[in-house]
């Protein structure tokens, strides 16, 4: 087994729980703007030009206040609220987006990431090029902008990502599967039961996957994930039974592709993660909001 081939640590994730962006503002903000958690969007802000201090009224994940003053970006991959404090005559330049990600909060990438990441732009290479198109787009009607927009700040988003697990620690990014794809042998093993999650795993298998004894790939997995390979084989076969519920799968299929003997294997399973039966986990999904 080759295991110095390239890897792909992104399209597993991002090809089963997708995510969508919606330009929301381009162009000057003066005094006081405010983005509201009860919204249910994730955002993320280009502070272009100008200086920005933003608040988090009532939040103890991240600081009440911050100030910025060189070309930024502020991602905020859940819904959090958040003031935006601005010259009250000559503003600040910023680009937004709203972020819906599929199954929202109980998306893979938005439970591993922090509230709030803030990076000035020039600290994620390879930006420049999709910020610059970002930009002309946003600073012009023509057709088809908004559309390209919104494309366009996917891109960015996905770019972010990439930086994130490369330099999860510089993040802030709590031990979790970013933190275990940022460590290039245990990514092997990852990638792995993300693209396969119906493989009949051991750890034997999973510690071959990464090229690792048994005992040290089992350490360095609980380590740097925070849990064992087990449970976190477990807890993505269990979100994609969700992801597939919510879209009209039958529970039998989704046992079947997820390596499960039957639907009454998989049911139990699902019901020891999520503390309800895939038939009233799905009575819950459909009352509330995704």
């Amino acid at each position: 087994m080759d295991v110095t081939a390239p890897i792909d640590r992104l399209a597993g994730i991002l090809e089963n729980f997708r995510f969508q962006a919606q330009l929301h503002h381009s162009g000057p903000l003066c005094g006081l703007t405010t983005f509201d958690a009860g919204e249910g969007h994730a955002y993320l802000h280009v502070l272009r030009r100008g200086q920005l201090e933003v608040s988090h009224p009532g939040s103890r994940e991240v600081p009440a206040l911050m100030h910025f003053d060189v070309p930024t970006l502020l991602f905020y991959p859940r819904p959090l609220s958040h003031r935006f404090h601005n010259p009250p005559q000559e503003g600040a330049d910023f680009t937004c987006a709203r972020l819906d990600f599929d199954g929202g909060v109980a998306h893979p990438l938005v439970r591993g990431l922090p509230p709030l990441i803030a990076l000035p732009l020039s600290r994620i290479p390879g930006l420049e090029m999709a910020l610059e198109l970002l930009f002309s787009e946003t600073d012009q009607a023509r057709c088809g902008q908004r559309l390209l927009a919104d494309r366009l700040f996917e891109v960015v988003v996905i770019q972010l990502l990439r930086w994130l697990l490369d330099n999860p620690d510089e993040a802030g990014i709590r031990p979790g599967f970013i933190t275990g794809l940022s460590e290039p042998r245990l990514a092997r093993a990852l990638v792995a039961m993300h693209d396969a999650p119906g493989h009949p795993w051991t750890l034997t298998r999973m510690a071959e996957r990464a090229g690792m004894s048994r005992t040290a790939f089992a350490n360095a997995f609980r380590e740097r994930v925070g849990q064992t390979p087990a449970d976190y084989l477990t807890d993505w076969r269990i979100a994609l039974a969700q992801h597939g519920l919510r879209r009209g799968k039958p529970i039998k299929l989704l046992a079947d592709e997820l390596g499960y003997a039957n639907a009454s294997a998989l049911s139990r399973a699902f019901t020891a993660r999520a503390g309800v039966s895939p038939r009233d986990w799905m009575k819950q999904a459909t009352d509330s909001p995704a």
